[in-house]
């Protein structure tokens, strides 16, 4: 059986969970790990999941696709501050839910103490260009114009929500990342690697921290915008990524 097929299989066999379901989970103490593996592992990783994981599901389907634009400045303030270990530190996207249509825009900052705060505006997807609301709220979160940034990547992905059953974390699943530069013109993708991030309320227990250590997927820093931005623009900065790019190219089956 082809790996696509069988992580859709042991998604199947999970409980579903709805969004209305979802929304008494609040994170309020919410700390955020990221994980980098395998398709290979992720499907391991569904099989130790059975019985312990509902699966999110809208309209029937398991799996989400998203799109995101990430905009930066003409000389990448944004990806700079990131590769730089700067923090606080920002970034400004425009991510569509494919499958419903809807679009944010959006502003993350991640602060000194390595807490992530998302604040975000619904759009359409043509009109950022102007003024007024979305204008007031870039400009009052990142001290910028929207005519001073522009879109430099965009990405696609396939997503997976699993919601363990005390209901106290949120694990998202992304996998067949694709890249198109703007700046460019270059696309990329990284190939079966997988990205999990784990959202959870402080410190409480995590029965996937366990299932984890098991298949020895270690904690791994992985920024689409960032890791995107280099492997189709070579022009930039990205020496303090190496190390990165090299581990990560192993679940990737290429060379980034």
């Amino acid at each position: 059986m082809k790996i696509d097929e069988r992580i859709n299989e042991l998604l199947e066999k999970l409980e579903p969970i709805t969004l209305e379901q979802m929304s008494s989970i609040r994170l309020m103490n919410r700390t955020d790990t990221k994980f980098v593996t395998s398709k290979e592992k992720l499907a391991k990783l569904l099989e130790l999941a059975q019985g312990e994981y509902y699966a999110q599901s809208i309209d029937g389907k398991k799996v989400a696709n998203y799109m995101t634009t990430y905009w930066d400045t003409d000389d990448h303030i944004f990806y700079m501050e990131h590769h730089n270990k700067r923090a606080p530190r920002q970034k400004v996207r425009v991510r569509t839910y494919m499958d419903s249509g809807v679009t944010y825009l959006e502003v993350k900052t991640k602060n000194n103490h390595g807490r992530t705060k998302k604040k975000r505006i619904e759009v359409t997807e043509h009109d950022l260009t102007y003024c007024g609301e979305k204008e007031e709220f870039v400009q009052g979160l990142v001290q910028r114009d929207l005519d001073s940034i522009h879109p430099t990547v965009r990405n696609q992905f396939h997503r997976i929500t699993l919601v363990n059953y005390g209901k106290t974390e949120r694990l998202t699943i992304d996998y067949d990342v694709q890249f198109l530069n703007y700046e460019t013109g270059q696309n990329a993708d990284v190939g079966p690697l997988v990205i999990i991030e784990l959202k959870r309320d402080g410190n409480v227990y995590s029965p996937v921290l366990n299932m984890l250590k098991q298949l020895r997927i270690k904690p791994s820093g992985f920024s689409k915008y960032c890791i995107g931005s280099v492997i189709t623009n070579r022009g930039l900065k990205h020496n303090l990524f190496k190390n990165r790019l090299v581990r990560y190219s192993k679940y990737a089956n290429t060379k980034f």
